[in-house]
Order: structure tokens, then sequence, then C-alpha cells
């Protein structure tokens, strides 16, 4: 049996899911897909399914009694949006609720700016140069 997975989706909690969706579709470009529920939207357009999930801060995520927190946090998963034209996405992005917390900044591999979205949750914008990572092995 082979145990790779054939795709993924993303799943993000939000405390306000009619804000998440009016966030995520202004920003990205994303498309309503199934309503799942009264607590959950399945966004779509982008290179996997986005799943927005209606979690209460202060409530329950795990049974070891940690709580959700929709404070800006740091979280090593994160969403890397990559992007044509930076400064359009950024401004897109600004314009939709993001926080700027780092300006573009270029690189070898091309620019990166890194945000945070109205719930806290920390994303990147990357444009690659045409060479992309492979600008890193020279």
């Amino acid at each position: 049996m082979n145990a790779s997975a054939a795709s993924f989706i993303v799943n993000l909690d939000v405390p306000d899911l009619a804000a998440a969706e009016a966030f995520y579709t202004q920003a990205f470009g994303l498309h309503k897909g199934r309503r799942l529920g009264a607590g959950a939207r399945e966004l779509l357009g982008g290179p996997a399914p986005l799943y927005l999930l209606q979690n209460d801060a202060g409530s329950a995520a795990t049974e070891d009694g940690d709580v959700r927190d929709y404070e800006r946090h740091w979280t090593p998963v994160h969403l890397d949006w990559v992007v044509a034209d930076i400064d359009a996405a950024l401004a897109r992005a600004v314009a939709a609720g993001a926080t700027l917390e780092r300006r573009v900044r270029e690189r070898r591999w091309g620019k990166i700016a890194v945000l945070a979205d109205p719930f806290g949750h920390g994303f990147c914008l990357i444009q690659f140069s045409e060479a992309g990572y492979d600008a890193l092995l020279e």
C-alpha cells in the first residue's frame, strides 16, 4: 500500500467565519466552495483548498488544556503565498485587512514580505526570481 498523500487541504481556525471569508477572498482572490455546516467554509482557487473553521477565542484547542488565541502569534507552520507581482499582492492584502510586519525584501531567489491576517496568523508573500530557490545552489 502506498502511504503517500494524493493531495492536502489547509485548515485554518478563525474566530469570525464571515470576516475570514471576506479577508481571504479579497486578499488572495479565492472563491467560495462548499459550506460545511454553520462553522466551516471551503475556499477554492489556490493550489490547495483552504478550509476556514469557526472556533472561538478561548475554546479548547487540545485535550491538554491549550486554548485558541487570536492575538498575533508565531507558529512554525504558516502559508507562503507565491505571487507574480509582490507589490500588487501586498497592496491587495493590506487593503483587505492584513498587517505588514516586514516590508518587501530582496533575496537572491526573489522577494519576500511578512504579514499577518486579521486573526493573528502570520503569512508571507513571495515573488520568485527567474532562478527561484535554485539561486541558492550557486
